[in-house]
């Protein structure tokens, strides 16, 4: 089976339908803003940042990960830097997702 990888890029949101183990395996829809990707062929990673319950919250994730179901870009924000670990500072970025810079 064979799914559309989007190019993720540092600054996008995106939108994850993520299969998680429980006692069955449920679909867990995460949104947030990439901070971080790393490239190295068929392992690259990539960091989303995401506010749960007012704390933010930073989840690792391969990008060629069976466990992905679908990923959506909602939006495309330029950022001038490689990495965005400022924003484990600045909560506001995230909270009104307005021009990274």
């Amino acid at each position: 089976m064979k799914r559309e990888i989007p190019d993720i890029k540092n600054g996008y949101t995106v939108q994850l339908k993520v299969e998680v183990p429980e006692n069955k395996w449920r679909v867990s829809v995460l949104k947030g803003i990439v901070i971080a990707r790393h490239n190295t062929g068929l392992n690259t990673t990539f960091i989303i940042r995401r506010l749960v319950a007012g704390v933010g919250v930073e989840s690792l994730f391969p990008l060629y990960s069976p466990n992905i179901g679908e990923m959506n870009v909602l939006d495309e924000n330029k950022v001038r830097r490689g990495k965005l670990y400022y924003l484990r500072d600045n909560m506001n970025a995230l909270i009104s997702n307005s021009k990274l810079c």
